[in-house]
């Protein structure tokens, strides 16, 4: 078996956290909410669409709790651009970094990356591309 990446992720949100997935993921970090099957009623979830082949599902549910470091570390995605360049943008966006490592070795290599939080508890790391 040969796999070439990742095509989604799958995170409970709480039932009303569509408006709040969007403020963060949209609006702050750029990318794009498709919600459209959702709104009309063909599948329970929204999604974050962060490539041409890459997804986070986030499923509204009434039963959501928030992760706990016993149950859950973080996700990290990979972004085009240089770590500097990812602080500069969530500092614009007032999006508060968690910690941010040089040199942190991943599935492609070193690269420098950042962490944050979304408003659900989840850590993102934005790893910048090898």
């Amino acid at each position: 078996m040969q796999a070439s990446h990742i095509d989604h992720v799958n995170l409970n949100v709480p039932t009303d956290g569509k408006q709040a997935a969007r403020q963060f993921y949209e609006r702050e970090l750029g990318f794009t909410l498709e919600d459209s099957l959702y709104e009309a009623g063909e599948k329970p979830f929204f999604d974050v669409r962060l490539s041409a082949t890459g997804v986070v599902h986030l499923w509204p549910t009434d039963s959501f709790e928030p992760p706990e470091r016993t149950n859950y570390d973080h996700v990290c995605i990979v972004v085009e651009e240089d770590s500097e360049t990812v602080k500069s943008r969530l500092a614009d966006a007032g999006v508060e970094i968690e910690k941010q490592l040089d040199a942190p070795l991943g599935a492609t290599g070193v690269a420098g990356a950042v962490y944050v939080r979304d408003p659900f508890g989840y850590r993102i790391e934005l790893k910048s591309r090898v």
